[in-house]
């Protein structure tokens, strides 16, 4: 499934996976490389929940991911990139193509004549993909960032460098202490569950800006790009002296007896002079 995208994030991946889901179901498997979006790196981490979002995702649609672990397999897929690289990019020149909305109608066309030109019959001609039947809402719960968060005493929550406070009522006092579950989705809400039930919160500090220092993920990459270019849109950021700056030395008099000490350097000049008056005959 060829698409173009902004960034290779999770959401990325999630958009194209429901595209091949809607036009040939759930596979057995996905055969991919060791790209983080598909495995933990660190297998042996003490924190974490073993598996990566789009891991997660898979598992609740039973679809298992097998990755490449090997110069062959890896060979097939880096064959194919240099395909798309090439040629791919070529007929999109020679057909005038220069934005992503464009490109994206093109692609189907171009795959059904490279794989009639290029495809192999497989050995087994057996379709082993099985009907997706699963409803709208819950595909969507599939795909969005899922994790769970503790709640304080304060009955908040952080998420994504913001605070989440949830509304007092009979249902939220309960839950201090305890884990909850939330659900960010690509369109940008953002949901807090208990036992599947959606508690009302309000944010905290909601207009915070993205500053030069932040740290940021590979994979949050794209929506963090796409506020910064909302925000910077709004209104020029704030101009902050960036700390005092000295144009010139102060002495502070700590070395005043110092080999180059004012008064060292007197003295030096004062012994020099006197030298070279005695050697005058």
């Amino acid at each position: 499934m060829l698409r173009f995208v902004p960034s290779e994030s999770t959401f990325s991946y999630f958009e194209a996976l429901e595209l091949y889901l809607a036009a040939h179901g759930r596979p057995v498997a996905f055969y991919s490389d060791k790209h983080t979006v598909f495995r933990v790196a660190k297998q042996d981490a003490k924190t974490g929940h073993g598996m990566t979002q789009f891991g997660r995702a898979l598992n609740g649609l039973n679809i298992e991911i097998l990755c490449a672990n090997s110069s062959q397999a890896k060979g097939r897929v880096e064959r194919a990139n240099r395909t798309l690289q090439d040629r791919l990019v070529k007929e999109l020149r020679l057909a005038g193509i220069s934005e992503m909305k464009a490109a994206n109608a093109f692609l189907p066309g171009f795959t059904d004549r490279y794989n009639t030109g290029f495809a192999k019959a497989p050995r087994r001609p057996d379709d082993l993909h099985r009907t997706l039947n699963i409803e709208a809402s819950l595909l969507r719960d599939v795909f969005c960032l899922r994790d769970q968060r503790y709640i304080g005493a304060q009955l908040s929550l952080s998420n994504e460098r913001k605070r989440i406070i949830l509304e007092e009522d009979d249902i939220t006092r309960g839950l201090v202490g305890k884990y909850v579950d939330t659900y960010a989705f690509p369109d940008g809400r953002f949901d807090v569950r208990w036992k599947g039930l959606s508690l009302p919160y309000r944010t905290f500090d909601k207009d915070q800006r993205v500053t030069h220092a932040a740290i940021t993920e590979n994979k949050h990459l794209g929506t963090i790009l796409e506020f910064i270019k909302a925000e910077q849109e709004k209104a020029a950021p704030k101009t902050r002296p960036a700390g005092k700056q000295r144009t010139r030395y102060t002495p502070t008099g700590r070395r005043c007896d110092g080999w180059n000490s004012a008064a060292a350097r007197i003295a030096r000049t004062k012994a020099a002079q006197a030298a070279g008056q005695s050697s005058d005959p």
